[in-house]
């Protein structure tokens, strides 16, 4: 996992003028500042391509993306995904699940070059766990259409099923406004690291080399331009199956440590549980999250 952020490491690179990973060169913003009728009908969003940092969020300690399921209305509340580690009050703990705990949490929406445009607010923590999957969801008090009016921002669209391996994928980290691209390398049966224990997890390739401060951002399919999953951790220093070195788990109980190999965890199982309005319904067909 990589919430741990060392203050002054964090001064070094906010004070960088350009940083560059995998085949992507972005320029560094400032650091972030520490708004009835009947339902409208659903309307496809425009595809945000990346890499550049439109529907990105910063977090005081992690990075998010502004993001919505397939067939949401412009007047339901946004949501803001992010990691389970990263949510405020501490990491969850393993077999914990948090649904529609109140929340006023606040988040940096940023532009596509990375410049902050204002900040949203939450009303909940919608969802938020570490059992199986390293995820979060944050519902906002602004809809789809407020944040459209306002900043001119589509959310980025979350897939509903399993990806494939191979492709192309963008991790963009809102905390240090920088992109890393590299490829899908495949699916870990199971991570574990330390307590927790993650299923189906996506590899990334050697370029998307993470660090603290990049947890929560989104895994964008370059084909598609929509989220397949969550940044979530890193083997650091190639220990087994510890903090900050999570090892791979397959069928037969067989531990493999990849130095240096990141993963996310893939979303589409979360995505399944979202309903009209914005709501939590655990019932949905496709809704294989953790209960």
């Amino acid at each position: 996992m990589q919430r741990r952020i060392i203050g002054a490491l964090a001064a070094a690179f906010l004070g960088a003028a350009t940083l560059t990973a995998g085949t992507s060169s972005v320029a560094l913003a400032a650091p972030a500042p520490g708004p009835a009728p009947a339902p409208a009908s659903a309307t496809a969003p425009r595809p945000v391509k990346a890499p550049n940092f439109t529907s990105i969020i910063a977090l005081s300690n992690c990075s998010g993306s502004l993001v919505r399921v397939p067939g949401a209305a412009d007047t339901d509340p946004a949501l803001v995904l992010t990691n389970g580690h990263c949510i405020d009050g501490g990491m969850p703990s393993a077999g914990q699940v948090i649904k529609n705990q109140s929340s006023s949490r606040s988040f940096t929406l940023l532009n596509s070059s990375g410049g902050n445009l204002g900040t949203l607010r939450a009303t909940s923590l919608l969802y938020a766990t570490m059992t199986d999957t390293d995820a979060a969801l944050y519902k906002l008090s602004s809809t789809y259409a407020d944040i459209q009016r306002q900043y001119s921002t589509p959310a980025l669209e979350m897939v509903l099923s399993r990806p494939s391996s191979g492709g192309t994928l963008h991790v963009v980290s809102g905390y240090w406004k920088r992109i890393y691209t590299c490829r899908l390398d495949g699916f870990a049966y199971r991570i574990r690291e330390a307590n927790w224990t993650w299923k189906d997890s996506l590899r990334y390739t050697r370029e998307c080399n993470v660090i603290g401060g990049t947890s929560g951002s989104p895994a964008i399919d370059d084909a598609s331009g929509k989220v397949i999953g969550v940044n979530n951790t890193i083997n650091e220093s190639g220990g087994r199956c510890t903090m900050n070195n999570p090892c791979e788990v397959d069928e037969q109980g067989q531990v493999t440590v990849r130095r240096q190999i990141g993963y996310a965890q893939q979303t589409y199982t979360l995505a399944n549980c979202i309903a009209p309005g914005t709501r939590l319904d655990m019932n949905r067909p496709g809704c294989t999250a953790p209960r």
